[in-house]
């Protein structure tokens, strides 16, 4: 029995990685017909409108980010957390840990700065 298989396809790249404009939630990958989507709910669609109604409203400029104080407090509690590993980090070098010691502080930094990739 012949299999019929496509010979470009081992050569095509793999679709990208979509999110969602909103939330930063993956997009589904989805083989429908039309514009790629931008949002993962109508949820997230219906923010995305109100934020850029307000922005509009407010006459900042399209690029501006809008936070509410409770999400600016988090944000800095955030840097801070990264600061003092950070410092973590220095102290022990100066006191001269170890590498798995080091190790161990810089993964800490790592995941610390991870969770600043996190806006929303």
């Amino acid at each position: 029995m012949a299999v019929l298989t496509d010979p470009a396809a081992e050569f095509r790249r793999p679709a990208p990685v979509r999110h969602c404009g909103w939330c930063g939630g993956r997009l589904p990958d989805e083989g429908r017909v039309g514009r790629p989507r931008r949002y993962c709910t109508q949820s997230c669609r219906q923010r995305a409108y109100e934020r850029r109604a307000a922005v509009q409203r407010g006459g900042l400029p399209d690029d501006a980010v809008v936070l509410s104080a409770a999400e600016l407090a988090d944000l800095q509690d955030r840097l801070f957390q990264l600061r003092c590993a950070a410092e973590d980090v220095v102290t022990a070098a100066e006191d001269g840990a170890g590498p798995a010691e080091l190790k161990s502080l810089a993964a800490n930094v790592m995941a610390t700065a991870a969770g600043l990739e996190r806006l929303r």
